[in-house]
């Protein structure tokens, strides 16, 4: 029972980045507020094995400069990763709201 309470702690899910304009100030806003909301640790990275980027932070977000077409991986590790990491990647399938 023990392993299975931390496998519910932490997830992984990515998305592919459509908005023409990659990430930019706007969408990483976006990311960062939403991750604001959650507990659980999220991170962001245009690679499954890193590095990543802490997805609270709007400095690092940016630094990230991920463009159109590429796949932007999440991970989350906390009592509601598996909520934060669906948020996450629902915004960004959702095209951070600009379409």
């Amino acid at each position: 029972m023990r392993q299975e309470a931390a496998l519910l702690r932490e997830a992984r899910d990515s998305a592919e980045l459509t908005n023409a304009v990659g990430l930019h100030a706007r969408p990483s806003v976006k990311l960062t507020q939403l991750a604001k909301g959650f507990g659980a640790r999220i991170e962001v990275s245009t690679s499954a094995d890193g590095p990543w980027t802490d997805a609270k932070s709007l400095v690092k977000i940016m630094r990230i400069k991920a463009v159109q077409g590429e796949t932007l991986f999440v991970r989350a590790h906390g009592a509601d990763a598996v909520m934060a990491v669906n948020a996450v990647t629902d915004l960004i399938r959702r095209n951070f709201g600009e379409d």
